[in-house]
């Protein structure tokens, strides 16, 4: 464990170093900076790297793929936040985007990082011999798919419409979620993979494994956020605890307990690491495994 702190905590130092670099102006890049590194575990990023890694490259290959990441997921945060959307005063501990510089200013710093997004994974310039462009474009196609209606965008829609009705089943939880939570995990793994193409052949069932890992890896995280709105604390949590009790949504605890959401953690977490198993890769995954590990038990 005390190896992949020591990797966790290099491969961070790694992505906010490189996102320092964005945004260095006044006016909307102020908003926009101010989210991008109000901090995190910088999850995204770093299942980037690790899986382009894994597939027999290097980190610093799929760097920027992973900033263009965590450029659209801090976009998804900041409209989330919105009084409009879950009306939130705080994330990771600060003030919300809006309470700093106002609903206006936020909408367009969320819309101006999901387009920087796209032109940071289109425009990185990675160190590939061969095909550094069909890597970019595979990349951005990825990251556009998990943005979309059937991504992120839909996830929300259902979510957002279904606050103070009644979901009656996991399962049908279960599809937002993989939607709102699980596609972009998906693209940034599939991403990672991407950004190894550029310089050698990746065996086809890489993309499925990382696939599968992200799939299985977002549902746990899901789950885990929901228990933590329960037996979290703010200080950790970085936002107030019981906000989704609050709101009278629907969340895995209140539809299956707190021993079954526990019991499902572990479950689909095994499962993602049994994904990585069915890949064909260069490198190793052991990262990953324990990364997976790591989620299942974390307490922010």
């Amino acid at each position: 464990m005390e190896l992949f702190a020591q990797q966790m905590e290099s491969a961070r130092r790694m992505v906010e170093a490189r996102l320092a670099e964005y945004f260095p102006g006044d006016d909307l890049q102020s908003a926009m900076r101010y989210s991008l590194l109000a901090g995190g575990k910088r999850i995204r990023p770093i299942l980037c790297m690790k899986f382009c890694e894994a597939a027999g490259g290097t980190m610093e290959e799929a760097l920027d793929f992973g900033c263009g990441v965590e450029m659209l997921h801090t976009y998804s945060l900041i409209h989330d936040d919105l009084p409009c959307m879950d009306n939130d005063d705080l994330r990771r501990g600060k003030p919300t985007n809006h309470k700093v510089f106002g609903e206006c200013v936020a909408t367009l710093a969320g819309d101006a990082l999901q387009a920087a997004a796209f032109e940071t994974v289109l425009s990185a310039e990675g160190k590939w011999r061969h095909g550094g462009g069909a890597s970019r474009a595979t990349a951005a196609l990825l990251l556009a798919k998990a943005a979309g209606e059937a991504g992120m965008c839909g996830g929300q829609y259902y979510d957002t419409i279904g606050d103070g009705k009644v979901i009656h089943t996991a399962e049908e939880l279960t599809a937002i979620n993989d939607k709102k939570t699980g596609a972009l995990l998906r693209a940034a793994c599939m991403m990672g993979v991407a950004a190894s193409l550029g310089r050698r052949s990746v065996d086809g069932s890489c993309m499925d494994a990382a696939r599968d890992y992200a799939t299985n890896l977002g549902l746990a995280f899901q789950i885990r956020d929901d228990m933590l709105d329960v037996i979290g604390s703010a200080e950790e949590f970085g936002k107030p605890i019981g906000s989704d009790a609050s709101n009278e949504k629907s969340t895995y605890v209140t539809l299956l307990g707190l021993e079954e959401c526990g019991r499902r953690v572990l479950d689909y977490t095994a499962k993602a690491k049994a994904a990585l198993e069915k890949g064909k890769w260069r490198g190793g995954t052991e990262f990953l495994a324990a990364l997976a590990d790591s989620l299942a038990e974390r307490n922010n």
